[in-house]
C-alpha cells in the first residue's frame, strides 16, 4: 500500500554548437565536440555513483514518519529481475529510502552524431532527454530554473534546456505514512489477507495525484495490484491471477469496513500531510 507518488520531470539537454559536421582530421581540435561537452554538463548534474549535485532538486531531509515506515522495507529482486547495484544513488540511504524517499536523475536518451554509421567528423550537435523523478519537498517550478542555474555556474551557459516532450509535469505528493487514513487502510488490508503489509510513503512512478491531494484536498492511499515483474509499459504486461484474486478481496474488505463505524474523521486536510 502506498500513501502518495513520486513525479516525473523529463528534460531536454541539447548543445547547437554550427552548422554541419566537420572532418576530424581537418578540424579536429580547433572544433568544439557537443558530444563532449554535454557528457560534462550531465557529469556536473549527477555524479560518477549516481547522487545529484543540484541542492534544489532534492528535498531537505526524509521525515522520521517515512523512514519508520520504510525501516523494515526490504526490496528483493525476482528471478527475472536485474540486480540492485549498492553503491548507486544517494549515500547513507537504504535502498528502499532511495527509491521510495529520495530523487533520482536518468539520463534516458543520447544521440550524437549518426550513431548507426559514424563518420570521421566533428558532429555539430548532441542532445539528451533526461528525468528527475523527484519527492515532496521539490518544488516542480524551480526544476529548470535551478538547473540553469548550475549549469551557468558550471560554465555551461550554451546548453539549451527544456520540458522535454508533450508530457505534464505534476506535484509530488505524500500523505504521512502515521496519517489516521493510512492506519485504517492497513489494519483493513491485513485483516483481509491475514499478512504482513508494506506502507510505502510514495510510489517509485508518477500519477497526477495532485489532482486529489492538492486540488480537492483529500487524503489519498494506492492499493496496487501488481508486482515489479510485470513488465509494465512492455508488450506482455501481465497480472497473475492469484495477485488479481488478492487485490479483489483486498478491495472488497476496504470499501466493506467503510460502511462499518469508527472510520477516521473525513475532515482531515490532506494538506496536513508531509
Amino acid at each position: 500500500m502506498q500513501t502518495c507518488t513520486r513525479s516525473g520531470f523529463p528534460i531536454d539537454l541539447t548543445i547547437e554548437a554550427r552548422e554541419g559536421a566537420h572532418h576530424s582530421g581537418n578540424w579536429g581540435g580547433l572544433l568544439s565536440n557537443p558530444a563532449i561537452q554535454l557528457a560534462h554538463a550531465i557529469a556536473c548534474i549527477v555524479g560518477p555513483t549516481g547522487q545529484i549535485r543540484i541542492p534544489e532538486w532534492v528535498p531537505g531531509n526524509i521525515p522520521d514518519s517515512v523512514r519508520r515506515a520504510l525501516a523494515d522495507c526490504e526490496l528483493t529482486p525476482g528471478p527475472h529481475d536485474p540486480a540492485i547495484d549498492p553503491n548507486w544513488g544517494e549515500p547513507g540511504l537504504t535502498p528502499a529510502e532511495q527509491l521510495y524517499g529520495w530523487c533520482t536523475f536518468e539520463i534516458l536518451a543520447m544521440t550524437s552524431g549518426t550513431p548507426e554509421t559514424p563518420v570521421n567528423a566533428v558532429p555539430p550537435r548532441a542532445w539528451a532527454r533526461g528525468q528527475l523523478r523527484f519527492v515532496v519537498g521539490v518544488d516542480v517550478d524551480c526544476v529548470l530554473p535551478a538547473l540553469r542555474r548550475h549549469l551557468d555556474r558550471h560554465g555551461f551557459p550554451f546548453v539549451k534546456i527544456a520540458l522535454g516532450g508533450r508530457e505534464d509535469v505534476y506535484a509530488a505528493t505524500r500523505l504521512d505514512p502515521e496519517h489516521p487514513w493510512v492506519r485504517w487502510a492497513a489494519s483493513s488490508i491485513r485483516r483481509t489477507t491475514n499478512g504482513r503489509l508494506a506502507v510505502l510513503p510514495n510510489l517509485g512512478g508518477s500519477l497526477p495525484n495532485d489532482i486529489f491531494a492538492v486540488g480537492l484536498d483529500l487524503p489519498t492511499i494506492w492499493v496496487p495490484h501488481s508486482y515489479p515483474g510485470c513488465s509494465q509499459h512492455a508488450p506482455n504486461e501481465h497480472l497473475p491471477t492469484a495477485i488479481a484474486r488478492e487485490g479483489l478481496a483486498i478491495m472488497a474488505g476496504l470499501y466493506w469496513d467503510l460502511g462499518e463505524s469508527g472510520m477516521p474523521p473525513v475532515t482531515v486536510s490532506a494538506k496536513r500531510s508531509l
